[in-house]
């Protein structure tokens, strides 16, 4: 029996709607250096109140799900943007949020809090610094493949 993404997606959903946590593998480098696609899981939880600087899990225009941060809320129009990108920014509304990203899991399971104070302080700080993005970026792949060596 094969069971397509979109099928595992809809029952993880479900799943964190009942209040149950899920960890959920990433791809991608649209939320670099914060979780590394490919390599980390996410737990995902049910979003009770979004705020600006979460990580959550939200079905965007262009019908698709996508694992970025709140920059903006304006009454129930939210605006994302992954941290791993230089431009361009997603849209959906506040109902669209189906989960909030509070762990990223290394393979050996190890969990990293993306819910702290220490990680809002980075992420702010991140988001901030985005006209450097660019250049910190390929500092931070360049450093990776350097560690890969």
């Amino acid at each position: 029996m094969n069971v397509s993404d979109d099928e595992i997606l809809a029952e993880a959903i479900r799943l964190v709607a009942e209040g149950i946590p899920v960890t959920f593998p990433v791809n991608g480098r649209s939320m670099l250096p914060f979780i590394v696609g490919g390599r980390e899981s996410v737990v995902l939880e049910k979003a009770i109140a979004p705020q600006v600087g979460d990580i959550v899990l939200a079905f965007v225009e262009g019908n698709r799900y996508v694992i970025h941060r709140i920059l903006k809320i304006d009454g129930e129009s939210v605006i994302l943007m992954g941290d791993g990108n230089l431009y361009g920014v997603e849209h959906c509304k506040v109902t669209d949020i189906k989960a909030q990203a509070t762990y990223a899991v290394n393979s050996k399971g190890k969990r990293r809090s993306l819910v702290s104070r220490q990680s809002r302080r980075r992420a702010s700080l991140w988001c901030r610094l985005r006209p450097a993005r660019k250049w910190l970026l390929l500092c931070y792949r360049i450093l990776e493949k350097v560690k890969a060596l």
